[in-house]
């Protein structure tokens, strides 16, 4: 809230707080700022003290005005090189924004407020916080222990320990590989990133689910990678849509989410798999399943690996959401073929990974705590959504999706690329729908965390600022 009584000025105060946004990028470069008239009636002030704001920021060179359509925030200057900033501007020119998919990201670092936030991806610290995670941790750091394992690199694959115990979870879900088939990585992102990087080239076309995880469009347009968006259904992709890029464009891969897909909720159906994999066995390209929400999902739930018994699919999962997000354990399990060269990726890029921390995963697994653990975070969840359903429903939203999981996709009725301005006027981080999209364009949806939104106080602020209607518009 502006402060008349401030030391700075309104003008100031008002310059400074788009200019630390903008900085931190919770404001996008493209993000178009709200009108002079919108700005002076949201934060109470003179068009006067609007204008000179915005002057401000166009004399620190942080937006320029476009004729006849308002101010935007101007692409920032980094320090990266010529050949980095020619990899974000081919990523812009495929429609995909990195800064736009890590805007999320950085709001994580970047505290906004105290206020649980709608649009975080991961659960609530308090609900992680256990006992038996600090009691491995000191069980396998004892002197002896630490000395055996930190005074020399890891095993490549990873702890053959966590490998064996990973390999006996999979199975649970007929996902039947070996210890040996199993690469230990920096969570699930970087087990993405080793696939990409093993299996395609720069030009290489690329199928991925839309909506979907921004991120993911962003790291693969990066690295130079043609993005086919593939319209995702509840029971499945578009396998119309495939099969049209298949004859066209030829991809060798498709990225999925096949179980509480992400932002929608959706599961693959059994026909789907099938026609799926009968797509990928006819044109030649493999199939990435991401199986991030593995710990809160059935484990009756369709995977494409499991049918496929790990020919053409590649599994990637983690442990950030269900156990704590710095631990940055993640794997893959893959056909007996891609092993070495996925091995060889990954030993360019990290040598090997934290076997400390690989150790006491698997005795927290083996011991069963982690399993337990879980149970508890999914009765949580089911109280948590109910209240948060009931809540949304009770604001005016719509639900696109049946609300599963740890994700609502969510239909506001407003533009929920402004809507995301004014909330953080408020305090709230959310995650407006058009993240999810390949080519960002306006969108009346956004993404909510049911553990975050179950706070009635949220749906308060987010009802006043829809009904009122000020600054918003139906894209």
């Amino acid at each position: 809230m502006l402060m008349k009584t401030s030391a700075q000025s309104l003008t100031e105060q008002l310059a400074a707080r788009f200019a630390d946004r903008i900085r931190s990028r919770l404001l996008a470069p493209g993000a178009r700022l709200p009108s002079v008239r919108q700005c002076a009636g949201q934060h109470n002030v003179s068009t006067a003290t609007v204008v000179a704001a915005y002057d401000q920021l166009l004399a620190q060179g942080l937006v320029h005005a476009r004729k006849n359509r308002g101010f935007f925030v101007r692409e920032m200057p980094t320090a990266r090189g010529e050949g980095a900033v020619a990899e974000a501007k081919a990523a812009t020119r495929a429609g995909v924004s990195p800064v736009n998919a890590t805007a999320l990201i950085r709001g994580m670092f970047h505290k906004v407020s105290d206020k649980p936030h709608p649009g975080m991806g991961v659960f609530p610290p308090e609900w992680l916080e256990s006992t038996f995670m600090p009691a491995a941790v000191r069980k396998v750091t004892s002197t002896r222990a630490l000395q055996d394992v930190s005074l020399q690199y890891g095993e490549p694959l990873g702890d053959s320990g966590l490998r064996r115990v990973l390999a006996q979870k999979l199975g649970t879900l007929s996902i039947h590989t070996e210890p040996d088939h199993i690469i230990t990585t920096v969570g699930a992102t970087h087990a993405l990133d080793i696939v990409s990087r093993t299996l395609l080239r720069a030009g290489d076309p690329v199928m991925v689910e839309e909506p979907g995880w921004a991120v993911e469009f962003a790291r693969l347009a990066a690295l130079g990678m043609r993005i086919l968006p593939v319209p995702r259904r509840a029971d499945g992709p578009d396998l119309d849509v495939m099969a049209q890029y298949c004859e066209v464009h030829q991809p060798k891969l498709y990225v999925s989410v096949s179980v509480f897909h992400n932002p929608t909720g959706y599961c693959l159906s059994p026909g789907s798999a099938h026609r799926l994999l009968q797509l990928a066995n006819q044109h030649n390209f493999h199939i990435v399943e991401d199986d991030t929400y593995s710990h809160i999902a059935p484990e009756h739930a369709t995977r494409l690996s499991a049918l496929d018994g790990l020919q053409r699919t590649i599994y990637v999962s983690g442990f950030a959401k269900i156990l704590a997000p710095n631990w940055r354990i993640g794997y893959l399990a893959a056909p007996p073929a891609l092993v070495e060269p996925l091995l060889d990726t990954k030993l360019l890029s990290t040598l090997t990974t934290p076997a400390l921390l690989e150790k006491a995963l698997a005795l927290c697994i083996e011991q069963g705590q982690l399993r337990r653990h879980a149970e508890r975070i999914r009765t949580r969840l089911d109280a948590a959504r109910a209240r948060s359903v009931k809540l949304a429903l009770a604001a005016g939203c719509t639900f696109a999706a049946e609300p599963v999981g740890l994700f609502g996709w969510v239909d506001t009725g407003v533009d929920t690329d402004a809507l995301a301005q004014r909330m953080l006027d408020e305090g709230y981080l959310i995650a407006p729908g058009a993240l999810f999209h390949a080519a960002r364009a306006p969108s009346t949806l956004m993404r909510i965390n049911f553990a975050t939104t179950q706070d009635a106080a949220f749906w308060r602020v987010f009802g006043r600022l829809t009904r009122t209607g000020q600054g918003f518009s139906t894209p």
